[in-house]
């Protein structure tokens, strides 16, 4: 299966749907993104941060935003939503060897005994909380135990920089950011309605359950959506 991107502020956005994304993903190896426009804000600022998106071997767009920034451009891409597509993921790998890194100690713990009784076979070979300050430490032991599949929630752009790392060091292994989803396999954190999740609103919700997201929404998301605009009839 061949690759299909479109252009969204100098990035390449994929344009798989859910299904076909499980099916690249399961036949390849690498990094995927699960992007959104405070990514791709952060990336016109880093160099480092933009090349890491530009090398990823899947980019999907997470956030609203990003679909409606396509969808303005012209492209009918659908969003993909991350915590979906990580569990998914989860079930095609089961009995293989899956690693979990990120979030805190108990969170971990709790969202692996939880995805345990969900999934007979889960065969988690590391887990790892997010609060370790020995990258090397932590990417020595990873490479150590060989899993198939890497989650890690630890927060964008780190995860992003840490996958980079990582599957320098694990070039059969597939690679994916998740954020916040640990939080919510754990149960600690509930996920939107599903009215929410459908009408692509689940940050709304989660900023009117945790106000001090808003600063991070706020500017972001309407200035994203103005260069995208400015983007189609300008051209830059």
């Amino acid at each position: 299966m061949e690759r299909s991107t479109v252009k969204l502020q100098g990035f390449s956005i994929d344009t798989f749907t859910f299904e076909e994304v499980l099916e690249y993903a399961v036949n390849n190896s690498g990094q995927i993104v699960t992007i959104n426009p405070e990514m791709i804000q952060t990336a016109l600022k880093n160099k480092e941060f933009a090349a890491i998106i530009n090398n990823a071997e899947l980019v999907v767009p997470d956030g609203i935003g990003v679909e409606i920034g396509l969808k303005i451009l012209g492209h009918r891409v659908r969003r993909i939503a991350g915590i979906e597509l990580g569990r998914a993921l989860i079930d095609k790998f089961a009995g293989q060897p899956v690693a979990f890194v990120g979030a805190k100690p108990e969170i971990i713990e709790k969202a692996v005994a939880n995805l345990k009784k969900e999934v007979s076979e889960l065969n988690p070979v590391y887990v790892q909380d997010g609060y370790f300050k020995d990258d090397e430490r932590v990417l020595s032991e990873l490479t150590s135990a060989q899993p198939r599949l890497v989650l890690v929630a630890l927060g964008s752009p780190k995860q992003e920089f840490f996958i980079n790392e990582a599957k320098k060091r694990l070039p059969g292994a597939l690679l994916i950011g998740l954020g916040g989803s640990f939080d919510v396999w754990s149960g600690v954190v509930k996920r939107a309605p599903v009215i929410y999740q459908k009408l692509g609103l689940e940050w709304l919700y989660r900023t009117v359950k945790e106000p001090q997201r808003f600063k991070r929404i706020f500017p972001t998301l309407p200035l994203f959506i103005f260069k995208v605009v400015k983007e189609k009839f300008i051209g830059v």
